[in-house]
């Protein structure tokens, strides 16, 4: 199934019916007098988050979303049904937005969570509401309200703990795949992951993290280069980003340095935000080179802006490490997890 992450629907909840006028007319009783019902509430419309989905692409297809009108009031006092609400399943992660006025109306987060976006219309009254005194006959009534419409956007960003971030090819699937049982594309030519992917981290018992892997960034991938920016918001959520830099690169002019400033600067054009969440530097592919070319590349890292953050080495093809950064990780989500104003995250030269 193609990955959607992005969706403009249309939601009206239904209108409220309308109250009626009507007499009472029964044999051997002259003066009946008003027994007009009440209109039944319009259907409102909600959005609720599901784990069985994780993709909106069902939203390709039905952009229109229309809740139940009330039925109208009857005779005999008899009050018109209201129309049951309109639940549309959405994937958790989804944040919702008017789209035009850009007003953030929810973020659902959770399974089960229900947001109200549109109220379904009043209900109509009846003439025997205007029975009074000095008004024993009324003749007038109350139509409905019309039920709320708005033209939603909805923007899926995936739940995770951990975001890798890097070039093409830095090696962030192959992690993916060594630390956890997701399976995405592994190959040896650039973009091989096109949507994002999600893995369960299990590093011991009830010890867990969520990681995700986004397709990589290119030089002047904020102008649209590559694929862009446009997975970048899926690292939002996430407390900690992996920054994965391959130390031997497939071509023989690129550098390692180079590069990581160049996802760096990418991420911080998209948004200084993201930008500013903590960041461990990943050394991959380290078995390529020997001991005193990685330790002579760590410190120019070290060195470059940007690169003065904590410092891994692994091996995600050999596995060398991973299980060390992977367990470093861990300490430092729970710690976030229970304060996530402590401290700096630990790290090793």
């Amino acid at each position: 199934m193609q990955f959607i992450d992005e969706a403009n629907i249309v939601v009206r909840a239904g209108d409220g019916g309308n109250g009626c006028v009507s007499f009472r007319r029964e044999k051997y009783i002259p003066f009946g007098g008003p027994d007009g019902g009440d209109g039944g509430d319009g259907g409102s419309v909600w959005l609720v988050g599901t784990e069985r989905l994780n993709t909106l692409a069902d939203f390709r297809y039905q952009k229109r979303f229309d809740g139940p009108r009330g039925k109208n009031g009857m005779g005999q006092n008899r009050t018109g049904a209201s129309g049951e609400d309109l639940e549309i399943a959405v994937p958790v992660g989804t944040v919702v937005r008017d789209a035009e006025t850009d007003e953030l109306l929810g973020d659902i987060t959770a399974d089960g969570q229900r947001l109200l976006v549109a109220q379904g219309g009043y209900h109509g009254l009846g003439n025997t509401r205007y029975k009074s005194s000095t008004n024993q006959a009324p003749r007038q009534s109350k139509p409905g309200t019309p039920g709320e419409q708005r033209r939603l956007q909805l923007e899926l960003r995936v739940l995770a703990d951990v975001g890798l971030l890097g070039l093409p090819n830095a090696g962030k699937s192959t992690l993916l795949s060594r630390a956890s049982a997701a399976r995405p594309r592994v190959a040896d030519y650039p973009f091989t992951t096109l949507y994002p992917q999600l893995g369960v981290v299990s590093v011991g018992p009830e010890q867990s993290f969520v990681m995700a892997d986004i397709p990589g960034l290119i030089e002047g991938a904020a102008e649209g280069a590559g694929l862009g920016t446009r997975f970048l918001k899926h690292l939002g959520r996430t407390e900690l980003l992996l920054h994965l830099v391959d130390v031997a690169p497939p071509d023989p002019e690129a550098d390692p340095v180079t590069d990581m400033q160049t996802a760096l600067t990418e991420l911080q054009r998209h948004s200084e935000e993201l930008a500013a969440r903590p960041r461990w530097l990943v050394l991959n592919k380290c078995e390529l080179l020997d001991a005193e070319a990685l330790d002579a590349l760590g410190e120019r890292m070290q060195a470059a802006p940007g690169g003065d953050v904590p410092q891994y080495r692994i091996s995600a093809a050999t596995g060398d490490g991973v299980d060390g950064l992977l367990q470093a990780v861990m300490r430092e989500v729970e710690r976030r997890r229970l304060d996530p104003a402590e401290g700096e995250p630990e790290g090793e030269a």
